[in-house]
């Protein structure tokens, strides 16, 4: 075992697509797994639950605690931090993947739409970083990483989308100020975003994009990975792109991950 072997992870939103990715790539080196998701039952038009997940897991070679969050809720993220660390005895890494979408206009945006994505965006990031932060700096080599795209103030990504982008670019901004905030403390913390759009449920929200065009949650389960292993002292503050990290590393071909070999790609927002 090496790598993220008897680390634990607390993964919001693991129950499938980005956060499972990266939840079951960490399971191959032996991590425990905190999965902090509301998907108990099955949803009528997505895949997957946090106890199917888990089975997953499990079997790529991790230890699950499934756990039912909202990560709106204050004492549901309490509960879950507590029972993880009763679990596990600590938290080594926080990974923010859960994220609400909601690409309307301002006029098409219901103000309890707007809630729910400023909750779990923004407010979710901030909340699980603030309570899992007291038993990061107790760990070894402490990260948060959290899936949020590069900050890039250009009228053209705010425009067609007002809220949404406002509440992405608040869990950026987390990434921002707590790298700076606990650097010395040496937490690493830094955000990944994807090149591409990527092949997951929320891809179907998404007007015009087809799974064709898109790569596979793999790509940003590695680049994760990489980033997870490296020294948090010497790699905090940083706005990742997943296809950058794995070149970095060494990878020359990235085909494997196209959902179709040798398809035309689509950049994905918030990217030039």
């Amino acid at each position: 075992m090496a790598g993220l072997a008897n680390k634990t992870l607390l993964v919001t939103g693991g129950s499938r697509g980005i956060g499972l990715a990266i939840a079951v790539r960490a399971a191959r080196d032996g991590a425990n797994i905190v999965l902090a998701a509301k998907t108990e039952k099955p949803h009528p038009k997505l895949p997957g639950t946090i106890y199917t997940a888990a089975r997953q897991i499990e079997v790529a070679g991790g230890r699950a605690l499934p756990m039912v969050v909202d990560i709106r809720f204050d004492e549901q993220v309490y509960g879950a931090v507590e029972h993880a660390v009763k679990q596990f005895g600590g938290i080594d890494i926080l990974v923010n993947n859960a994220s609400a979408i909601s690409l309307t206009g301002t006029l098409e945006t219901s103000m309890k739409r707007f809630d729910l994505i400023m909750g779990v965006n923004m407010r979710g990031t901030f909340l699980c970083s603030q309570t899992c932060l007291p038993h990061l700096l107790k760990a070894e080599n402490p990260h948060i990483l959290t899936i949020a795209p590069p900050l890039n103030m250009q009228a053209k990504w705010f425009g067609p989308h007002v809220a949404y982008t406002i509440s992405k670019y608040g869990m950026s901004m987390c990434v921002l100020g707590m790298a700076e905030e606990f650097r010395r403390a040496g937490v690493g913390v830094n955000a990944l975003w994807p090149r591409t759009m990527i092949a997951t449920a929320a891809l179907q929200t998404i007007p015009g994009a087809a799974p064709e065009h898109a790569r596979t949650p793999a790509i940003m389960a590695e680049a994760a990975w990489q980033i997870l292993t490296r020294d948090s002292r010497a790699t905090t503050g940083n706005f990742f792109i997943d296809d950058e990290v794995l070149t970095a590393a060494g990878a020359a071909d990235l085909s494997q991950y196209s959902v179709v070999p040798g398809a035309q790609l689509k950049s994905d927002l918030f990217l030039d």
